[in-house]
């Protein structure tokens, strides 16, 4: 009992042969690898399914899975209302991943529920999986923007979950890979679509799920993938467990990858423990950046700890280089946790008496004053990554063609309502780019004028 295999699934509506209407012929290797896929799950006639999707419900910071007993759907959306499949909840194994993720601290369970129809990336693998095995209840989980490893974790859950109830468990992991493969594809084309097809799909074949967790989150936004955090999910399923991959597919025809894996689980395996080796090498590739640190970054983290941990703010210490004491400049303060922005907060230009006290006053704001996030708690100090951006005079410039996104920040005005965006920042590219992110920040209108000025920065990691 407990997992027994799972499998990796696109979930295109057009494969459904009364939504493609006979377009579906274009990806006809897919369809076949499918109906392997399906007809591998009928052979290990699990109890339950536990399947992930996309287009469930979908929060930042929050992994939901749908309460109740039972769910229905249909693709009338695509134009197929007539393709409809109903399921019954395994609400008892449901409820133990819920308890189980509240013991293990991952934010998962029933709250937020919106919709209770089943969605197409549920219906779409439901639909094969049906035509050759009906014998199952259905656990449906959605993803989130939290960590990749933090997924991993549910799926160790999902599999210490099974095994706690001597369930019979097949993970289904739906998921579409990259959506910028082709110009004339519905997305365009990115050249980091086909390096993240090609990338994920080596993995996957090989069943190396430990590398999942150490894709760069840059690469993933680039290529538009929806399926990455399913595929994660199910390796945590996997943990600690021997399984047997097996290749079918992978198809780019319309713009968009479609890949096919199946896993068969044939044994234990503690190599395979693989979100622990990920922890480790973290944690020490953390203590080197820390040994490193220069003494801006290092004021940041003290500033940061100390009033998390104690509640008070640090008065400027005596052991500084000299230029901290005597310059007075704009800094930001920015904090990441595996990849993802946890905090951002600065001042344009100085608004304290040295860099030394901007660093302080906005490493405060960057952990506890940031809208976008919870203040940082404690448990996640040791986990944090910084970097403090020094800001050198702005300089008001006639036409955008005196900027360069590597090079130069850029801040926007309107009116009152102004905006700015550091340089060299991961997912920005163009000019355009980084002065549409400046507008939107300040709140400011995508067609109205702008004066734009520039800056640079000296960054400390």
């Amino acid at each position: 009992m407990g997992i027994v295999g799972g499998i990796m699934v696109p979930h295109p509506p057009l494969i459904v042969p009364e939504v493609g209407k006979g377009g579906e012929s274009i990806i006809r290797k897919t369809t076949v690898a499918y109906e392997k896929a399906a007809d591998f799950v009928a052979s290990l006639k699990p109890d339950t399914i536990v399947l992930s999707s996309p287009h469930s419900i979908m929060y930042s910071d929050y992994l939901h899975i749908s309460p109740g007993y039972e769910a229905s759907g249909d693709l009338a959306r695509f134009g197929a209302g007539s393709v409809k499949i109903s399921v019954s909840y395994d609400s008892e194994l449901s409820n133990r991943l819920c308890e189980l993720a509240e013991d293990e601290d991952i934010p998962a369970g029933y709250m937020g529920e919106r919709d209770k129809s089943l969605d197409h990336g549920t219906i779409v693998p439901l639909y094969f999986i049906m035509q050759k095995y009906t014998d199952f209840k259905l656990v449906r989980m959605g993803l989130s923007g939290i960590s990749f490893a933090d997924h991993y974790k549910m799926g160790q859950i999902v599999q210490k979950a099974a095994d706690e109830l001597g369930r019979r468990v097949v993970f289904v992991a739906s998921g579409d890979l990259s959506h910028k493969l082709r110009e004339d594809g519905p997305y365009g084309f990115d050249k980091n679509g086909p390096l993240y097809d090609e990338k994920v799909m080596d993995c996957m074949g090989r069943g190396a799920f430990g590398e999942l967790l150490k894709f760069d989150p840059y690469l993933c936004d680039k290529a538009s993938e929806c399926g990455h955090r399913s595929f994660v999910i199910m390796g945590g399923a996997f943990d600690g467990l021997k399984v047997n991959p097996n290749k079918l597919s992978h198809q780019d025809v319309t713009g968009v990858g479609y890949g096919i894996c199946t896993y068969e689980v044939i044994g234990c395996d503690d190599d395979k423990r693989y979100l622990d080796k990920y922890l480790e090498d973290e944690k020490k590739s953390l203590l080197e950046k820390k040994a490193m640190e220069d003494p801006y970054v290092s004021l940041a983290r003290k500033t940061i700890e100390t009033y998390i941990k104690e509640g008070y703010v640090i008065k400027v210490p005596d052991d500084l280089p000299s230029e901290m004491y005597e310059r007075s400049a704009g800094a930001f303060v920015s904090l990441h946790i595996r990849g993802g922005l946890r905090g951002c907060i600065g001042t344009i230009s100085a608004t304290c008496d040295c860099v030394a006290r901007e660093i302080i006053q906005n490493a405060i704001s960057a952990s506890t004053k940031d809208p976008r996030f919870e203040s940082v708690e404690e448990k996640e100090l040791e986990k944090l990554e910084y970097s403090v951006d020094v800001l050198g005079d702005a300089q008001k410039i006639d036409s955008k063609k005196e900027l360069d996104v590597r090079k130069y920040g850029v801040i926007v005005t309107n009116g009152l309502r102004r905006g700015l965006l550091l340089p060299d920042l991961e997912g920005v590219d163009t000019v355009d780019d980084q002065i549409a992110i400046a507008k939107r920040k300040a709140g400011i209108g995508e067609y109205e004028k702008v004066e734009l000025q520039r800056f640079e920065v000296v960054r400390h990691h």
